[in-house]
């Protein structure tokens, strides 16, 4: 066994993932897993740029994150940062701030690299299940960007785009810091003709339609998932692996997407950061379903930080 610690910084959250990893069994075995929403993207798709408030809230996680792996004995650590950091102009400052407080320099990966980890993540699970046929697609929506992974045991082609559910909320939906409640069907069509562009996009290299499962990844899509099960409290175990028909995805994106704020932040299962963001989330979920004829989404809770821990291994 060897003990692993991966941080996955994207546009919306930082996670932080420390597990004992056996590459003869294929065993991971989870110590802490934690998130923490930090919105690091606040503003980019704008700007360009990363705000010194969403650099604070980073650094204030990466210093709780330190502590956690220090107590639990780390022999090896990974930081990687996706797409907010990959697009700011002044990502120097926010390499310093991580090096200076973990010690490691974040790595800027490639949509591709990101793609990797998160396949490798998600199924390593799966193989060898006979109720989920292969290839398998997995599906990453993230804040700032969504990958696109089609494999059997390992990748057969890749493809990010820049479509995610905090991208989305602040490129169609925010107007001087406020967020559309609940966003008009102008906004609306502008958030699904993104994606239906992206969509295009990923289909130039990534034979969508091909995939027998659905493999979906991330916090808009275990919070549906969450929702569907009208869980009183989010519960990643019940959560893992659960599979929620298109039919479920469908109802639950048009009620968030005409709902308040405040029925939103109602939902028990709902972290208060994606409050804002889940409905353009749930929207991205629902186009690439429509896409490719899925009847139904296998929800993981592991993804691009288990792969990122496996890389260590």
């Amino acid at each position: 066994m060897t003990r692993v610690a991966a941080v996955d910084c994207g546009t919306n959250s930082i996670r932080l993932l420390v597990a004992d990893a056996d590459p003869k069994t294929g065993e991971l075995v989870d110590l802490d897993r934690r998130m923490t929403i930090v919105r690091l993207g606040q503003g980019v798709d704008r700007t360009g740029r990363l705000a010194p408030e969403a650099l604070e809230r980073t650094f204030a996680a990466c210093r709780e994150y330190a502590a956690i792996i220090k107590e639990h004995g780390a022999e090896k650590l990974r930081f990687v940062a996706t797409s907010a950091s990959r697009d700011a102009e002044n990502r120097d400052v926010f390499v310093r701030g991580v090096l200076d407080i973990l010690g490691v320099e974040p790595e800027v990966i490639t949509g591709d690299q990101e793609a990797e980890f998160s396949f490798t993540g998600a199924t390593k699970e799966l193989t060898g299940r006979a109720d989920l046929a292969r290839p398998y697609l997995v599906v990453d929506i993230g804040g700032g960007s969504t990958e696109f992974v089609v494999g059997e045991e390992h990748v057969r082609a890749a493809r990010s785009v820049d479509v995610g559910c905090v991208r989305m909320t602040e490129r169609h939906l925010a107007h001087g810091g406020e967020v559309s409640d609940p966003p008009t069907e102008e906004q609306v069509a502008a958030i699904r003709a993104d994606v239906e562009a992206a969509l295009d996009l990923a289909e130039r290299t990534v034979p969508l339609r091909e995939a027998h499962t659905l493999v979906g990844l991330a916090g808009s899509v275990t919070s549906i998932s969450a929702i569907a099960q009208e869980l009183p409290e989010y519960d990643s175990a019940r959560i893992h692996h659960s599979r929620v028909r298109y039919e479920r995805v469908r109802e639950i994106t048009a009620w968030l997407l005409r709902s308040t704020h405040a029925e939103r932040a109602a939902i028990p299962s709902l972290h208060p950061g994606r409050v804002d963001v889940i409905g353009a989330g749930a929207l991205v979920l629902l186009a690439i379903m429509e896409r490719i004829g899925a009847e139904e989404v296998v929800v993981s809770e592991h993804d691009i930080l288990d792969g990122i821990a496996w890389s260590l291994a």
